[in-house]
């Protein structure tokens, strides 16, 4: 039985990362023999604006560190705005920059950002065009749109909740998505994405919505997760809720 374990770079205020992503973990142990731990180093972040992003997002160096003395198999930074509001494609820089921190410290690890992985979720779905729910500011949310649509895909729609406390994002009941989606153009539309925040809690509502529209229905986090397990080596089928949530790989 192998055991990996899961380090997670989170800003201070984020408590949906170390819920949604071990759930998705613990789901797969419950019908595949590997195991896992989780271990956060944190940033500090309380109102989600561009200035409090850009310098928790100069700290995230100082969590590779340490999540590299701890050996962990795999990295994932926990804030996909802070990523895409740094400017277009910044995803990569990030992850070279977090990557050659632990070659620094004698142990090379894997490194996903929740807004690399978004993109790479899209593009494993197939997605031309999207839709997109954030909990974010309007200006925020807008950079995201560019930041996506920059990657070569289509927004149709965005909703963007505005909700600046990053600790009222965490609060959010993801019940409410179900009634929220319902205000989205979906013509055309490929892939829904949830929350595009790892903050904003959609895990529960995911499956349930896509039954309902019946187009793939993802999320940062779930693609997150996604990223993570194929940086493991692990299989994987498909960056949506249904196929990672309950094991069905």
């Amino acid at each position: 039985m192998k055991k990996y374990r899961i380090g997670q770079i989170v800003p201070s205020s984020n408590v949906t990362m170390e819920t949604e992503i071990p759930a998705i973990f613990r789901s797969r142990e419950t019908v595949l023999p590997e195991r896992f731990t989780f271990h956060s180093s944190r940033m500090r972040m309380k109102k989600v604006t561009k200035e409090e992003l850009e310098a928790m997002d100069a700290m995230s160096l100082k969590c590779a560190q340490e999540l590299s003395d701890a050996h962990v198999d795999v990295m994932g930074y926990a804030c996909l705005v802070a990523i895409m509001s740094m400017g277009r494609g910044y995803h990569c820089v990030s992850e070279v920059n977090l990557h050659q921190e632990t070659i620094k410290n004698d142990f090379p690890t894997p490194i996903v950002t929740s807004a690399g992985a978004l993109i790479n979720g899209l593009k494993v779905l197939g997605a031309k065009k999207v839709a997109v729910i954030t909990p974010y500011m309007r200006p925020l949310t807008d950079l995201v749109v560019d930041y996506i649509e920059h990657q070569g895909f289509e927004v149709v729609d965005s909703i963007a909740l505005e909700i600046p406390d990053n600790l009222e994002v965490a609060a959010q009941d993801p019940m409410n998505l179900l009634d929220i989606y319902k205000r989205l153009n979906l013509e055309g539309v490929d892939v829904l994405v949830a929350s595009a925040c790892v903050q904003m809690p959609s895990l529960e509502a995911i499956d349930l919505i896509q039954k309902e529209i019946g187009i793939p229905v993802t999320s940062a986090a779930v693609c997150t997760t996604y990223e993570m397990m194929k940086k493991l080596g692990l299989e994987a089928k498909a960056p949506i809720g249904g196929a990672l949530l309950s094991g069905k790989y």
